[in-house]
């Protein structure tokens, strides 16, 4: 049973998943993930017939997703996944319903480049289309990770991230005149760093 599910869904991250489930991402919708890496998260929705787009800038990676993709979902054209940063997509406006960016937030070098990232993921989701990210934060974890430089902050585990709070992502949030559709939810991984859940929804 466990290797079925593995197979199913491989690595997907939980609180992705619970979107899924709660039929928030729904068969039928064009899926973007944003820094998709190999496409950890997209298995379930390539083998579940989702139309998927994805980019990253590194280029194995996309290699990588871009051979599963063929696995699990040959139809689908190679050019659906692109070698780009996430503050450079190619991808028309409103061009997917759900926009994904987890764990890809946080790897932004400061300020300009989190907000052009962020606005990015805007721009390619359709109104009324959902923003789904986990990113790195400070919350519950704010004694244990040191200032480098702006909102960089070394990490206990020895990393170095862009770090949010919950009153940057309330001023973002607000500024995108997006609507929060789930409340924060922030895990704190054995005192090691804080991963923080941020769903909002795109006025229609």
């Amino acid at each position: 049973m466990t290797a079925h599910l593995r197979d199913q869904f491989g690595e997907i991250d939980i609180y992705l998943f619970d979107q899924f489930l709660r039929g928030r991402i729904r068969p039928g919708m064009r899926l973007l993930d944003a820094g998709c890496g190999e496409g950890r998260n997209l298995i379930y929705a390539l083998g579940a017939g989702y139309e998927v787009f994805g980019c990253d800038a590194d280029a194995s990676a996309i290699e990588a997703a871009r051979r599963l993709t063929a696995r699990l979902a040959p139809s689908l054209p190679p050019d659906n996944f692109r070698v780009e940063p996430v503050e450079h997509m190619t991808f028309p406006d409103a061009h997917a319903d759900v926009v994904l960016a987890s764990a890809v937030l946080h790897f932004a070098a400061d300020d300009r480049q989190f907000r052009a990232m962020v606005n990015e993921c805007w721009r390619v989701l359709r109104p009324g289309g959902l923003l789904f990210t986990r990113l790195a934060s400070s919350i519950g974890s704010e004694h244990l990770v040191r200032q480098v430089a702006g909102r960089r902050f070394r990490l206990p585990d020895g990393s170095a991230r862009y770090l949010v709070d919950a009153a940057l992502l309330d001023d973002v949030t607000e500024g995108l005149g997006a609507t929060l559709i789930d409340p924060l939810k922030t895990t704190v991984v054995q005192d090691q760093r804080s991963m923080t859940t941020w769903v909002v929804r795109k006025p229609a």
